[in-house]
């Protein structure tokens, strides 16, 4: 198993080249690509996420971590789609309406990537409608917003109106963020998760997909 231990083990560091020199080393081994995905490059993403939960690494790290599974991902992912290995669920992101922070958002996103999610990300500046639209056309099983201004929170409601509204509403889970939320604002406008920071995020997201 040495050569999954050694691609967690430069991810974590990184080193982005490398990983992706030993993600096609393994596959021309014959390592099954499912096994190369969640034992070398998932499991490296998983150990940085919990690092950064506990405040053993910081966004820097996790940024060329995040960088480097998805260079040995980009090679990985004709393999695995060939082999029919499908993502554990799709989630939907984006930064609310007038919102134009997207730190916050990126760092869920890469840390629900290494788990193994399938992420589509809207970027900033996104309406209810579009939350919406992008949910039902990727049959998102999660859709995932923030606000980072006490200013735009209010958008946050309106996405989760919309969505559990609508005809997937019983289907999606909205799960909301950012600086100013919290988890009694999260129980009065009925989303279905508050995540205080980017590893509890892809724990709950986890969560709801088993």
């Amino acid at each position: 198993m040495g050569i999954l231990d050694d691609i967690s083990a430069y991810l974590q560091s990184g080193r982005a080249k490398i990983v992706s020199d030993l993600v096609a080393k393994a596959l021309a081994e014959g390592v099954a690509p499912q096994s190369i995905l969640e034992d070398g490059l998932l499991k490296g993403m998983g150990i940085i996420g919990e690092k950064f939960k506990n405040n053993e690494v910081f966004v820097p790290e996790v940024l060329v971590a995040a960088r480097a599974m998805n260079k040995g991902a980009q090679l990985l992912k004709p393999a695995l789609a060939a082999d029919g290995v499908k993502a554990k669920g799709v989630a939907v992101i984006g930064t609310v309406a007038g919102d134009y922070h997207d730190i916050g958002k990126n760092l869920v996103r890469m840390m629900m990537e290494g788990r193994g999610i399938e992420m589509v990300d809207l970027g900033v500046d996104v309406s209810a409608q579009k939350f919406l639209d992008a949910a039902r056309e990727s049959n998102a099983n999660i859709v995932c917003c923030s606000a980072l201004l006490t200013t735009t929170m209010g958008e946050i409601k309106n996405v989760v109106d919309l969505v559990k509204g609508s005809d997937i509403g019983d289907k999606v889970a909205v799960m909301i963020g950012g600086a100013p939320v919290t988890q009694a604002y999260c129980d009065q406008i009925g989303a279905d998760c508050y995540a205080p920071d980017a590893g509890s995020a892809a724990e709950a997201a986890m969560r709801f997909l088993a």
